[in-house]
């Protein structure tokens, strides 16, 4: 470990770097503990210029704690859409109900406290309370341990137990004299537009001559991580059930994507005739009607590869069949409105496909006998 960069005082080149000319982003105009909150989850994971618009919009509509409390789950899905990990959402509101029927809308002030609130973890409730509150704690993020380990010269697996408290402890002695929050801002300021994972800008870094990465050559193979374990394939049909002028979607109950709307999802199944089996058990009468394409959603921990069924309802399925199963029929005026996720992009745009061509040709035939099982489709798939 480089012990040069420890002992001088290293935090104060930075955040005189960082003031000299940082990047103007929204967020970082406002001391408003509820703003500055909102834009550390929506930043978890998600480029700066992708939050810029959905944080914009999200504030627009939810100013503060209250509104995002008593705003219906739905609306701030729908404003979530495209951010991806829905689960941020689903605590960026727990946590507001939290501040504003348990707290009288007064937030936590220091990163102990912030961090009892749901979905608060501890780079989160550092950021917030070291942008607002002025707390001396680092906020250690993916970019924070890229210039830590380089900058002092930590070759151990970043995220082993010696390595975190070797980063720790060092940010805790560099951040002191310094302004807490313009220190944790400048590290992911520095990690973001120079420190890269690649191509590092060292000639234009100012820790250039103290890091031990840029002195001994290897700042590209630093961080240093344990092998990921790849992402489990998993099989998806993704049936497209139209009837007449809608297309059935269903809220999801699973913890994957909770609460949001997607369309009928068989795991595990790779082809139409297994699909139509598993539809008919449920109840529902349905005729193949073609393949509608592919595609591929990868998650944290898992990749769904997909095949696009369409089937024709041959009768709508019962009031009381709909609200057993969260399903409702979406029409071509309603389906943007419901908060469906990114994993369903394309077989969203298969469905406004369905719903405009239904619009322009008129509703499909109310009552049509289905086929038996094993039976081919009414029109060969393309």
């Amino acid at each position: 470990m480089n012990d040069t960069a420890e002992n001088k005082g290293w935090g104060t080149f930075l955040v005189r770097w960082y003031r000299d000319g940082h990047r103007d982003l929204p967020w970082r105009r406002t001391k408003d503990p509820y703003a500055v909150w909102v834009s550390e989850i929506m930043l978890q994971q998600t480029r700066v210029e992708t939050v810029r618009d959905y944080y914009r919009r999200f504030l627009a509509r939810f100013p503060d704690a209250h509104s995002l409390a008593e705003a219906p789950e739905a609306d701030v899905l729908k404003l979530w859409e495209g951010l991806g990990y829905y689960s941020r959402a689903r605590n960026l509101q727990k946590a507001a109900r939290v501040v504003d029927r348990e707290l009288s809308g007064a937030f936590p002030c220091d990163a102990q406290s912030l961090r009892g609130l749901p979905g608060i973890g501890p780079y989160t409730a550092a950021a917030v309370a070291s942008i607002v509150f002025g707390e001396a704690v680092p906020a250690i993020d993916g970019n924070v341990k890229r210039v830590g380990s380089r900058v002092l010269g930590i070759r151990l697996p970043i995220d082993a137990p010696e390595a975190k408290r070797l980063l720790e402890n060092s940010l805790r002695e560099a951040i002191l004299g310094c302004d807490p929050g313009d220190f944790n801002q400048a590290m992911m300021e520095l990690g973001a537009i120079l420190c890269l994972p690649k191509n590092p800008g060292c000639a234009a870094c100012p820790l250039a001559g103290l890091c031990d990465a840029n002195r001994e050559g290897d700042a590209e193979s630093l961080p240093v991580h344990e092998r990921k374990i790849p992402g489990k394939r998993v099989d998806v049909a993704v049936c497209l059930l139209s009837f007449q002028d809608g297309v059935l979607v269903y809220r999801r109950e699973e913890r994957l994507l909770h609460g949001l709307y997607v369309f009928r999802l068989l795991e595990e199944v790779t082809d139409p005739q297994t699909a139509a089996d598993l539809l008919r058990e449920d109840g529902l009468s349905a005729v193949f009607s073609g393949s509608m394409g592919e595609a591929k959603h990868v998650f944290t921990h898992r990749i769904w590869q997909m095949r696009l069924y369409h089937f024709r309802l041959t009768e709508s399925p019962s009031a009381e069949w709909l609200a057993s199963r969260g399903a409702v029929f979406a029409h071509r005026a309603t389906l943007d409105a419901l908060p469906i996720p990114t994993a369903m992009k394309a077989a969203k745009r298969a469905a406004q496909n369905l719903l405009q061509t239904a619009d322009e040709n008129g509703p499909e035939p109310t009552r049509e006998k289905a086929p038996a099982a094993g039976a081919k489709p009414d029109r060969p798939s393309p």
